[in-house]
């Protein structure tokens, strides 16, 4: 058990996920008591530890999320923590990242007022893409200072989200992750898929710097906030370092013994296009597109160059895992999943 812990008692909200796994997987880990909040529909195909205690939230109702809550723990109890990594990052319609993002969350904490359920601190998965575009001429890193410009919808979804959390009075601890990956990541697995088959698909011919953070530094990172950092914060999260995409694509290339891997750069302008067909075309079969115009301001973005000194200095954030090893953890897990 982690020295001082005491049982603590953690809920996961949208644990079914990607990353949700992995922040249920690091409670259990440290030894906390861990609750699993989830949609009736989500898979529980990474939830399968008998240690996990479930809560099947409406997110749709605030008065039910209450009742749901108030079932879950006796009138006295509460959760010390509450990690809230419910959203969404690709959608039908655009006016979707505003419900799941935003009046989802604002839902919730209605709700864990309402039932009088407030923890010690709730820690919200927010996004680098908050921020907007940032400096794409000097490459200046991205520091908590900077004003957030978001110019994607999604990334405005998440800085609503974040200041709902700052109006409400919420115990808040806001982290903004930069690019995640890892095993069971679908997102990075199609470049790894593309590379895999000979090919390195990038977008226009300006120098692109890219940041990431493994999956497992980032639940990592999460516990050791809620343990040590103070309330009503916001951290950027990343490994500290950047990366350029020919470098990216040489690590990948050698973990998965590709000795020409032929790099394919699409002009900003044919993204556009192609971005706006596929996204028609995922409204006509009613199902979101990974592809679309939204992601397409993501991709044509310059600078992720993150600077995360205020996580280092507030909570001793040190990311263990270079992206060479990560990605290498990564191809090892979708080869023995038959994914590659």
């Amino acid at each position: 058990m982690e020295e001082g812990n005491d049982k603590k008692r953690v809920l996961v909200v949208g644990a079914g996920g990607f990353v949700g796994g992995f922040l249920v997987s690091e409670g259990l880990r440290r030894s906390y008591e861990v609750w699993a909040g989830v949609r009736e529909s989500t898979s529980r195909k990474w939830l399968a530890d008998e240690r996990i205690k479930f809560i099947n939230f409406n997110f749709e109702e605030t008065h039910e999320i209450a009742a749901q809550l108030n079932a879950a723990l006796p009138a006295d109890e509460r959760w010390d923590y509450i990690v809230y990594n419910l959203g969404a990052t690709k959608v039908t319609t655009y006016s979707d990242f505003s419900k799941i993002n935003y009046e989802y969350l604002r839902h919730f904490t209605t709700a864990l007022k309402s039932a009088d359920k407030m923890p010690e601190k709730f820690l919200y998965i927010s996004s680098l893409s908050a921020m907007g575009c940032g400096d794409e001429k000097n490459y200046t890193p991205f520091d908590e200072t900077m004003i957030p410009m978001p110019n994607t919808k999604y990334g405005a979804s998440k800085l609503k989200a974040e200041m709902w959390l700052a109006m409400d009075g919420i115990p808040y601890i806001i982290f903004r992750p930069t690019g995640i990956y890892g095993p069971r990541d679908h997102d990075y697995f199609l470049m790894l898929k593309s590379i895999a088959k000979g090919f390195d698909f990038s977008v226009g011919f300006r120098r692109q710097m890219l940041t990431f953070i493994y999956v497992e530094d980032l639940a990592e990172a999460v516990y050791e906030a809620l343990k040590k950092a103070p309330v009503k914060e916001t951290y950027n999260i990343s490994e500290d370092r950047s990366y350029t995409q020919g470098e990216f694509r040489k690590l990948a290339g050698k973990l998965m013994s590709k000795r020409l891997v032929v790099p394919v750069k699409v002009p900003i302008w044919g993204l556009k296009a192609v971005s706006a067909v596929a996204e028609k075309w995922g409204v006509m079969r009613l199902k979101p597109s990974t592809l679309n115009r939204d992601k397409y301001r993501i991709m044509k973005q310059r600078n992720w160059n993150v600077d995360i000194s205020k996580a280092k200095s507030a909570f001793g954030f040190n990311p263990q895992t270079s992206l060479e090893e990560g990605l290498r953890k990564s191809v090892e897990w979708y080869k023995k999943e038959g994914w590659l």
